[in-house]
């Protein structure tokens, strides 16, 4: 289901998207509403889940996290040791693993697209074998590694 949204909501989330943090005062002098008038199309917005949820971003760098990696993962087709189906078993499981910030299903050769953030190659070889391969339903994998960061963006095309 898609929200009806009109210029002054998206213009007001283009805003959010920019800095999460903006007064509401500011925005509506950004978009011609008095504040009052911004903050109940944010708590619309918000109920109507059009706004998941607000976060800091992070500079992986300042954290002492700069590898990047994006992994390819082909699982088994069918899992005799589990009950459950070896994409169920596998989604779960990548629940808990902060190495991982996003995992995405995908069509195709392989299953999912996981995009790794840790410290250092060691810290990449840990994961991948004593974490990743040694899951029951991974079958495959195939990593590249992020050289430069050509473009970050959270912000949709609103």
């Amino acid at each position: 289901m898609t929200a009806a949204l009109d210029r002054l909501d998206r213009a007001i989330l283009a805003r959010l998207q920019t800095d999460g943090r903006e007064t509401h005062e500011a925005i509506g002098q950004q978009v011609g509403l008095s504040a009052s008038a911004v903050l109940r199309r944010i708590r619309r917005l918000e109920e109507a889940g059009v706004i998941d949820r607000y976060v800091a971003l992070l500079r992986p760098e300042s954290l002492g996290l700069g590898l990047s990696a994006y992994v390819n993962v082909r699982l088994e087709k069918r899992a005799e040791h589990a009950k459950r189906n070896p994409m169920d078993e596998f989604r779960a499981s990548v629940q808990g693993w902060p190495e991982v910030v996003e995992c995405v299903a995908l069509t195709g050769e392989m299953d999912f697209l996981l995009h790794l953030v840790v410290q250092d190659m060691g810290a990449y070889s840990r994961f991948m074998m004593d974490t990743l391969l040694r899951h029951p339903s991974v079958q495959d994998c195939k990593t590249s590694f992020v050289m430069d960061r050509v473009k970050t963006t959270t912000a949709l095309p609103i």
